[in-house]
């Protein structure tokens, strides 16, 4: 069965244009990349674990803050590893500060065959960006999500 992930697409109006929230990645594999590089927070859903309350979770482990609802599922995409991630859109109520974020940290090998470890964390930094702009950031696999977003939106 493919490893499913589970994530927020946060949209914020702004003078009436849409803004959607993306991550990062941290560590040195992502460190000089940037169009395509980006995501919507989001991580491994776990065994037996409700896929919303996992998309909560991660985002709260990658941003360091609680997003509440409602939450409206966009949808399910399947990426061109095979990985599924199961996305819900929710508007921002509250102004989230992209430049305070907290994210969790990951420890890997580096440099590789080193023999040392390093502590990086999980998501580096994250951005506000129009529609068009976020088309260019967010990973390939996620594009999908972006358009199912301003469907939502227009048919709300």
């Amino acid at each position: 069965m493919a490893k499913r992930s589970a994530g927020l697409l946060i949209y914020r109006r702004n003078d009436g244009d849409i803004q959607v929230l993306l991550v990062h990645p941290g560590g040195p594999f992502w460190a000089k990349k940037d169009d395509g590089a980006w995501s919507i927070p989001k991580g491994l859903v776990d065994e037996g674990e409700d896929e919303l309350a996992a998309a909560q979770r991660e985002t709260g482990e990658e941003l360091g803050i609680t997003v509440d609802g409602p939450f409206t599922r966009l949808g399910a995409y399947k990426q061109p590893g095979g990985k599924i991630v199961i996305a819900w859109s929710v508007e921002a109520r509250a102004e989230i500060d992209v430049a305070a974020i907290k994210s969790n940290n990951f420890t890997m090998e580096w440099p590789p065959r080193s023999g040392s470890m390093k502590e990086f964390p999980e998501v580096d930094r994250a951005g506000w960006f129009s529609l068009s702009e976020a088309e260019v950031k967010i990973l390939a696999g996620q594009r999908p999500m972006l358009a199912d977003l301003a469907r939502q939106l227009d048919a709300g």
